[in-house]
């Protein structure tokens, strides 16, 4: 019986991680929101987040987990920002360290600019826990638009952000609840 139980998790996990592999998130397109959330830590990330601001797929953009050693003035560079629109619709958070932080930070920017929906940017690899995380730490009622960037990730990566993805899976489910 217990062969049977343990075979039967190790199925249930196998076919998770395929599915976690396989069927990654995709872009969002064209949708309008509050504002844009983007979260550091991947290339391509905050090139699109600029891009959809620039478009005017929202109005205000968050950059969540900038270093704190990183000026303003390198920023507007490395990513051709004009000051006017750094001043106007551009946040670097530089609280967050982690997605968990990230998450924090996000929610308390789109309680102050009291945004009714948000797009979140990032690695599709990353985008179910960065939504899990940041969509429990959104005021109650504000649409989450997920926005991923495609990539190639390595099997390793798959492999430790689905175990990842898991524990914040589960640990919400006990200790949220």
């Amino acid at each position: 019986m217990y062969r049977r139980i343990a075979a039967s998790a190790v199925l249930v996990w196998m076919l998770g991680f395929l599915w976690f592999a396989v069927a990654l998130p995709s872009p969002a397109g064209e949708a309008r929101t509050d504002a844009i959330i983007v979260l550091t830590g991947g290339a391509g990330r905050i090139d699109h987040g600029l891009d959809l601001l620039r478009r005017k797929e929202a109005p205000s953009l968050l950059v969540s987990g900038v270093d704190p050693e990183v000026r303003e003035a390198e920023f507007r560079a490395e990513y051709d920002v004009s000051a006017s629109l750094m001043q106007c619709c551009v946040t670097l958070g530089r609280d967050a360290y982690d997605t968990r932080s990230n998450a924090v930070e996000a929610g308390d920017w789109v309680r102050a600019k009291q945004a009714k929906s948000v797009r979140l940017v990032t690695s599709d690899w990353h985008m179910r826990r960065a939504s899990l995380e940041i969509a429990r730490e959104l005021p109650e009622g504000v649409k989450l638009v997920t926005d991923a960037v495609t990539t190639r990730p390595s099997l390793g990566i798959l492999f430790l952000e689905y175990h990842k993805w898991l524990a914040r899976l589960v640990s919400g489910f006990w200790f949220d609840a």
